[in-house]
Parts: C-alpha cells; structure tokens; sequence
C-alpha cells in the first residue's frame, strides 16, 4: 500500500461512514458468526495460531466478511494484499504474484491476497490466480455475496475452504449500535434513542451490520434537538431513516405467538390470501424466516399429510431454500409453500395415529417382538429361531399377506385411519382392499 493510500484510509477512519469509522480492529469487537471466530472455533483457532489457507468468505452484505479480512490483516504475520475484483486485471494479479515470491525468497514471509467480490473474477483471471494458490505461494481470502460452487472455478474452490457467513440476529445489530452511541469515534454522544426505535433499527437491517449503522447515523442527523441541544431518535425518526414504518411485533412476547397462531390457523382452514397476509407481517416485522419454514415443515405433516404427501416435499424444500439465499428472496419459496399448503387437502390423521400409538405403547411398554420379525442379518440369528414363520410378501399375489406384525400376545391395533381427503381416498380404498383380505383368511381358518 502507498503513501496516498494509507492516508486515505486514516482520513476514512476520521471522517468516513459510520460503519468505516466504527469497523472492529480486533476479534474482540467482532460481532456475529460465533459459529466461525467464537471461542474454540475454526477459524478463530486458525487466526490465532496463524495457520491461515486459503479460504472464501460466502455470505450476505454487511455480515463482516471484509472486517474480518481486515482483522486477518492486523494480526498475521504474513505480507497482506488486497485486491480489489471490480477493478483489479490480470496484470496487476501478477504483480501481485511477484511480490509474493519476493516476500517469500527475501524475507521469509508468506503473502496473504485478499479479494473482495471475488465472484465478479472472470475465468482468465481465477485462472491467473491458481498456480500460486496451488504451490502455496499465495494464501487467497475471496469475499463475496454470490454462492461460490458457482461463481468460483472449480479448480480454485477445491483448494480453498469455504466459511459461510450468517446474517446477524437481531440481538446482534442491538449490541452494535448500542455500542455506537458510545463510541467516541461515532460523535453520538448527544443522541438518546428509544427502545422502540432500537428495536425499529435492528430489525430493518435485516442482518446488515452496515445497513444498520448507516441507519443509525442518519436517524442522528435527522432528528431534532431539544432545549438542552440532546437530540431523540423516536420511533418516527427511526421510520424515516429507514423508509420502513414499524409495525408492533414483540418476538419474545404475545405477538410473535398470535401472528404465528393467525397464520397456521390460515393454512389449515384453506384461506390463503389470510395466510400470505400473515406472512407479510411476520417478514415486515422482521421474524426469522427459518422459523416460519420450520413450523411449514410441521404444518405439513401435521394437517396435510397423506392427503397430499408432496405437501411435505414442498415445505422441507422451501425451508431449505430459505437457508441457502436468505432475505430477501427467501420471501418468494416461503409464499409458495404457504400458498400450496393453503390450497391442498387436509388431514390430521397421521398426526392422530402416532400420538394414538404412543399412548397404547405406555399401557404395553414391555411388548416383544415375535420371532418371526425378528432380524436375521447375523451369524446365529436363525439357530434361534428368528424369522422363522416369516411370510415374505412379495412372494404373494399384489405383495400382500395375511400375519400378524404386533408384538406376541398383542391383537391387531388400528391407529391410523385415512380422511377421504386428496391421496388419502385412495390409501383408505387400498387398506380397506386388505382388510376385505384379512377378514377372507380369517372365515377359512
């Protein structure tokens, strides 16, 4: 780094944005992805023991990944060099590439690039890169939003560990900006904000620590002064700031379990226009979208069911998605599923038959199994008579015959019974066709 650079840099530290002013120089100011740096973790015990490889951070703005990056650079020993991949050309990557061989041969240091956005490489210039990434001659640290198993060549990404990082939780964001209003850098001192509008702050950022101090900063500058010349950030000032207005939604309290409650109850009564309107709340309020793929998930199973098995499919399949792309486009899988469970036939009978068969099991907890269910896959099962009488039904005609599967000295229990809804019409005509069978075997005996 230059002469001109290291002076732009100091001058940002002083009159920068306030998310460049207050960026954590240590691990310890750190906030977010404990699940990376925390205490024992992965890259924390790399970082400290500076046994860095190379790595690509993989995760949405504003959730440390250049901080980070940065920290590596005041904490290693290694020659630090960073790229930046929007204007950075093949040329300048084998300058870069030099230096490393010089800090290598002259000084005995390794050299660390780091490269932000590294998804906007093209090919020849990923492709510049891999020979000293492959030798050692270079440690890569590549920052991007864009999921690296395809934005990142192959070749490159297999030598490379990928550290995924999380959007902060709201808690997260709470603690930064009450740090903020701290700070002597931040020159807040003469700013109070309210709980509300805290709260109002932290859950517009979405995660976005950098989102969230530029918010703050801006609610600073507009809100008014008092007679004592403190300034107030309110709810209203906070709603300013962020162009969002609040909406009341206490995700420990009464709140959170009411619009969670209006809107499992809007899926299951099949009113899905109900059910997305819910979902909005909850996604404008700011409720973890994981949360509510997850109570799709049981949803599915518990209300759906058999009647429609691919509700299931569709509920893991959104909840999955939502995992992997985040806000705000995991709005889009959470409106589908929401809207095809809505909209599909219903049955609770799956959830009836289990919580049936659990409580005959507490009055039979002692119940054996017969010899002939007993398995047979080792040395000596046989000698003792396991699977003997064992009728293997796909020797009969349409895989179906008469014995019995309870445990000895137990009669047929009947949990489960189909609601005529969707699929499940056609399970209760194909049991009911093995009943008809039973009953047949049975008039012979």
């Amino acid at each position: 780094m230059d002469i001109f650079s290291l002076y732009e840099e100091e001058e940002l530290k002083k009159h920068g944005p306030l998310a460049v002013r207050l960026r954590p120089r240590d691990l310890e100011s750190f906030v977010g992805q404990d699940h990376l740096v925390g205490e024992g973790k992965p890259l924390r015990r790399l970082l400290e023991n500076d046994t860095l490889s190379s790595m690509i951070f993989y995760g949405p703005p504003g959730t440390g990944k250049t901080t980070l990056a940065e920290i590596i650079a005041s904490h290693t020993k290694a020659f630090f060099i960073r790229v930046n991949a929007v204007s950075s050309s093949v040329a300048e990557l084998r300058r870069h590439i030099e230096e490393a061989r010089r800090q290598l041969f002259e000084y005995g240091k390794r050299t660390i690039v780091f490269i932000d956005e590294i998804h906007r490489f093209n090919k020849s210039q990923q492709d510049a890169l891999l020979p000293a990434v492959e030798k050692g001659l270079i440690i890569l640290i590549g920052a991007t939003t864009e999921n690296p198993y395809f934005t990142v060549n192959a070749p490159l990404l297999s030598r490379s560990r990928v550290f995924p990082f999380e959007p902060l939780s709201e808690e997260n964001i709470v603690a930064l900006l009450t740090r903020a209003l701290k700070a002597p850098q931040a020159k807040l001192h003469d700013v109070e904000i309210s709980k509300d509008a805290l709260q109002h702050l932290a859950r517009s950022a979405n995660g976005d620590a950098r989102g969230a101090l530029n918010a703050l900063e801006l609610a600073a500058a507009l809100a008014k002064k008092d007679v004592s010349g403190k300034k107030t950030i309110d709810i209203k000032t906070a709603e300013e700031a962020v162009q969002q207005r609040y909406i009341v939604y206490d995700r420990d309290g009464d709140s959170h379990y009411d619009v969670i409650s209006a809107f499992i109850k809007s899926v299951r009564g099949s009113a899905p226009d109900a059910a997305l309107f819910w979902l909005a709340r909850m996604l404008e309020a700011g409720e973890d979208p994981l949360f509510i793929a997850r109570r799709l998930v049981i949803l599915a199973a518990e209300d759906i069911g058999n009647a429609d098995p691919h509700g299931l499919l569709v509920a893991v399949s959104a909840a999955q998605a939502v995992q992997m792309i985040g806000l705000p486009e995991g709005r889009i899988p959470l409106a589908q599923a929401t809207l095809y469970l809505a909209t599909a036939p219903k049955s609770n009978a799956a959830y009836v038959a289990i919580d049936k068969a659990l409580a005959e099991l507490k009055r039979i907890p002692g119940a054996k199994v017969p010899a002939h269910l007993r398995g047979t896959g080792y040395s000596g099962a046989k000698d003792l008579g396991h699977g003997k009488g064992y009728l293997y039904p796909h020797a009969y005609p349409g895989h179906f015959v008469v014995q019995n599967y309870f445990p000895t000295g137990i009669k047929r229990l009947k949990f489960y019974k189909p609601s005529g809804n969707g699929y499940e019409r056609t399970i209760g005509e194909r049991m009911k066709h093995w009943e008809n069978l039973r009953q047949k075997e049975k008039r012979h005996e």
